[in-house]
């Protein structure tokens, strides 16, 4: 069903991304624990997301009151000039038009044809110090208004989003 393009959408981890969108999810180091299905899947969906942290190894986060704070960063970056080997390819994706998100608890990249764009952050999130200080490479930025618009401060509460009134 998945081979033969039957998603319409989904959601897969990411463990390494590069500037042109592409992900590891099979080798780190000597471990290869290999890629499953998930080349068929992300290669053949009209839309992927993919989530995960934007650094690992001791991340430590506070989230509450609308924002997000950065306790403690991880020590390994997953935004990478290079990855280790390439699971999913970016380019491969922006040519046949796929739509394409990473989602992270900070910041929000989509895939263009030029390679990895920025279009939202956290509240309480600093852009030099949260983001592009802990990556390996600089993304596209997309201002709005000159500015990053910010995610939506509701996810960062522990309280009713009210999705179901429209909101």
């Amino acid at each position: 069903f998945y081979d033969g393009g039957g998603l319409d959408m989904t959601v897969l981890g990411l463990a390494e991304v590069n500037a042109k969108g592409d992900i590891n999810v099979g080798r780190f180091g000597p471990k290869t624990p290999g890629c499953g299905g998930f080349i068929n899947i992300s290669q053949n969906t009209g839309k992927v997301v993919f989530c995960g942290s934007f650094t690992s190894g001791g991340l430590e986060l506070e989230i509450g009151n609308g924002a997000l704070h950065i306790i403690r960063e991880g020590r390994n970056r997953k935004f990478v000039e290079t990855v280790q080997q390439v699971t999913y390819s970016g380019e491969y994706g922006a040519s046949i038009g796929q739509e394409v998100l990473y989602v992270t608890e900070r910041a929000v990249f989509k895939l263009t044809p030029q390679g990895l764009m920025l279009t939202e952050i956290a509240p309480g999130i600093d852009l030099q110090r949260d983001i592009l200080d802990q990556m390996e490479f600089s993304p596209i930025i997309d201002l709005v208004d000159g500015r990053l618009p910010l995610m939506d401060p509701r996810i960062f509460t522990d309280a009713p989003m009210g999705l179901g009134d429209g909101a």
